[in-house]
């Protein structure tokens, strides 16, 4: 039986692997000694928590209807309403 997964004749040594070019290693993880630096945006000091809201759907299709950003819209609306 065949294995399915198979590369097929075309690859003949599995030693034989693609050289890797510059741009390649500039996208790898970088390392200052054994700590990983991590890369995108940084840890904010006071970060946003995970929350289930019901609403109605009047109310979020009011704030989609204004395009992306509606989550962070209705948080301001929230503030707002809270006094902060």
């Amino acid at each position: 039986m065949k294995n399915a997964k198979s590369t097929g004749a075309s690859w003949s040594d599995p030693d034989d692997a693609p050289k890797l070019a510059q741009d390649w290693a500039n996208g790898a993880d970088a390392y200052h000694g054994k700590a990983l630096i991590r890369r995108g945006r940084p840890t904010l000091a006071q970060t946003k928590q995970h929350v289930s809201l019901r609403l109605d759907p009047d109310v979020i299709e009011s704030f989609k209807a204004d395009g992306p950003g509606w989550q962070g819209r209705i948080n301001e609306a929230l503030r707002k309403a809270a006094g902060l």
